[in-house]
């Protein structure tokens, strides 16, 4: 079980100097209580489940019906469902069979892998939950001119940009990750790997790696930040002066349609925050585990009813949908 205390965290393939070459690491897990294992195993596996079927479950619905097919919903189920679903899928798999087995061991390649994908599925949210809020802006602030802003050609170069920026900063970080050397002998406290808990047990200078998690930092954390910020500020401000939308309708819709998203953000965002924010101690890093429970786990499965049940368009595709199926 996850609480089996191990003589060696990390296995030496070779030594190089005062270096170790590791082949394996050891991950403490969520908890290191026996009896909380299958209680957690039994929550998670649920969780992933709602996940799967909420998340397939919306883009199946977006892409049946037509009336749908609006941008707003392309962004939810082409691009923020499916980084959900893969986002969940890096982690919680790999979390479910450590709770079942006796060691909790995972490769270097498998590592290294999970590294990769996780830093680009959660790069790449943080992005799409930005272009979210900027259609949110459009759509409220400029809706005559919504089409020629939000064209075809405007989300092409959103989701390419979004990716290569995903891709280019996961690639950097991880590359970054082989010239590192780990020779420290501990248990991992985390149920996965990220940057933080990667570098805190090198036992070689990782300047590179805080430099370019400063520099990326602009791109992945700043920019999405400031475009959720400015995109909101000037959208509640449209909406509170009624510039565009006259009616106490009107502006409940509107309000409707940002809370939804701001929920959604909040707790992505915050969650990251009380993680990679919080000082580096024992601690902080149980605390950081819940936290990053939300941001990995939670968050995926929230977003479908956060996203759905709230739209009244979604409700009612989803009972035509439904009923079309019983009586035919």
């Amino acid at each position: 079980m996850t609480g089996h205390k191990h003589p060696h965290a990390i296995t030496p393939l070779c030594h190089t100097g005062n270096h170790s070459t590791v082949t394996e690491f050891i991950l403490a897990g969520l908890t290191d209580k026996p009896e909380l294992q299958l209680p957690h195993f039994l929550f998670f596996l649920g969780v992933y489940v709602v996940t799967v079927v909420g998340e397939l479950g919306m883009i199946t619905l977006i892409r049946l019906c037509s009336h749908l097919h609006t941008p707003m919903y392309y962004f939810l189920s082409s691009f923020l469902s499916f980084i959900d679903l893969c986002h969940s899928t890096v982690i919680t798999p790999k979390m479910l069979v450590n709770f079942v087995t006796e060691k909790n061991i995972i490769s270097y390649p498998e590592c290294m892998t999970q590294l990769y994908f996780f830093l680009i599925f959660a790069i790449a949210e943080c992005h799409m939950l930005a272009a979210m809020a900027y259609d949110h802006y459009i759509v409220i602030c400029s809706p005559l001119l919504y089409d020629v802003i939000m064209s075809p050609e405007a989300h092409f170069y959103l989701i390419f940009g979004m990716y290569t920026i995903s891709l280019v900063c996961a690639s950097a970080h991880t590359g970054c990750i082989f010239r590192v050397h780990f020779c420290k002998f501990d248990v991992i406290n985390h149920y996965f790997f990220d940057l933080p808990s990667l570098l805190n047990f090198s036992c070689s200078s990782t300047y590179v790696n805080e430099l370019l998690v400063l520099i990326f930092s602009a791109f992945t954390i700043l920019a999405p930040s400031l475009t959720l910020l400015g995109s909101y500020v000037f959208t509640i401000v449209s909406i509170l002066r009624t510039l565009r939308i006259r009616s106490t309708e009107g502006r409940s819709k509107a309000f409707s349609m940002c809370s939804s998203h701001i929920l959604a953000v909040t707790i992505f965002y915050g969650s990251a925050a009380f993680r990679y924010l919080q000082p580096s101690s024992v601690s902080s890093m149980d605390k950081g585990k819940v936290s990053s429970v939300f941001y990995t786990i939670i968050v995926p499965m929230l977003n479908p009813p956060i996203y759905s049940l709230r739209k009244k368009d979604v409700d009612v595709s989803l009972r035509k949908m439904l009923m079309k199926r019983i009586l035919f």
